[in-house]
């Protein structure tokens, strides 16, 4: 098995760099949630976040329905334009969080080890 670098986790999927032997592949990340994988560009899971806000925004109307969190389904666009995830609100938001806290993962280690050294 391949070892890998890990970026950020949450109950719902994981971010990791792939590693080859001691060195950290670091020009793309792997997403896995769902039993769904991407590798994604920094780029590109800058855009996913983006897509995932829009989503967000565009079914608010069910705000406040009580089985918002998982009765429905909806079509969350991806970074891959022949390719749409269906989530539920609850999934959502929990790649929401997997987005967003790897993102900032990556944009803090570029800061300390990069803009921030002395």
């Amino acid at each position: 098995m391949r070892e890998i670098e890990q970026i950020y986790y949450n109950n719902f999927g994981i971010a990791f760099y792939w590693k080859n032997g001691k060195e950290v592949i670091s020009e793309k990340i792997q997403l896995v949630f769902k039993e769904t994988g991407f590798y994604f560009t920094v780029e590109e899971l800058n855009q996913f976040c983006d897509l995932i806000e829009n989503s967000l925004i565009e079914n608010a109307c069910c705000e406040s329905c009580e089985l918002k969190n998982s009765c429905h389904k909806f079509l969350l666009k991806t970074p891959c334009a022949a390719i749409d995830l269906a989530v539920s609100m609850k999934e959502l938001k929990s790649i929401k969080d997997l987005v967003e806290g790897s993102l900032f993962k990556i944009e803090l280690e570029e800061y300390v080890y990069g803009a921030g050294l002395n």
